[in-house]
């Protein structure tokens, strides 16, 4: 990815994960027609959507969140660094593992919030400015009933007419999530003028504040 050379000179520490880009618009995702049966316990969920800071912006200001960490998933390289992802070469995705209380929140709902805001579900390998296969879309079901709720919205996003590309985001096998490095986590909470954020993410949650209201917390879950 090109970067700002400015930026990098400022910030080198950050400058490395996600280039500068102007804001996309955001979508309203239908409501899930079949919806998550989840025990009264705190749930974990993984989205993979592109750089991560955003995508953990999102679900720290949602209700019902306990805790939403950054990291690396779905590749053959143990233990994983940024600049190893950063390759391509890894076969990890930038995801988000997500805890939740399912009295609060169900699996369906993250969902919706998830392709309303968070990811384009019809750019493959990339998103917005980010590209490469670590930026890929992916849902990544934590047990049966996910992957239930995960495979029926997909095929209700294919035959809504809400999206006019196809829809490429596929559902991956969970494996390893190995948390990313402790810099990128709540990036946008300590970060909050940061370039990238305030051009890209920060629309992200604003989104989220515009299309579900009753969801949307302003306080900032960290880790």
């Amino acid at each position: 990815m090109k970067r700002d050379a400015a930026l990098l000179l400022a910030l080198l520490p950050l400058a490395a994960a996600c280039s500068a880009a102007s804001a996309e618009g955001v979508v309203r995702a239908p409501a899930a027609k079949v919806t998550a049966s989840e025990p009264a316990k705190l749930e974990s969920a993984v989205f993979s959507g592109g750089c991560f800071w955003g995508v953990e912006g999102v679900f720290s200001h949602i209700k019902g969140v306990t805790s939403v960490v950054s990291g690396y998933r779905g590749g053959t390289v143990a233990h994983p660094g940024y600049e190893d992802v950063s390759t391509g070469t890894t076969g990890h995705a930038e995801s988000v593992r997500v805890t939740y209380d399912p009295t609060k929140i169900r699996y369906d709902q993250l969902l919706q919030v998830f392709f309303s805001v968070a990811a384009d579900p019809t750019e493959l390998n990339y998103q917005g400015p980010d590209h490469g296969t670590q930026y890929r879309s992916a849902l990544v079901p934590q047990d049966a009933e996910q992957r239930r709720v995960a495979s029926a919205y997909l095929a209700q996003m294919r035959g809504s007419g809400v999206w006019k590309q196809p829809i490429v985001t596929k559902i991956e096998a969970a494996g390893t999530f190995y948390p990313a490095e402790g810099y990128h986590q709540d990036f946008m909470a300590k970060n909050p003028d940061y370039p990238y954020i305030q051009h890209w993410d920060a629309a992200k949650v604003r989104g989220l504040q515009q299309l579900f209201p009753a969801l949307y917390k302003p306080d900032f879950t960290r880790g």
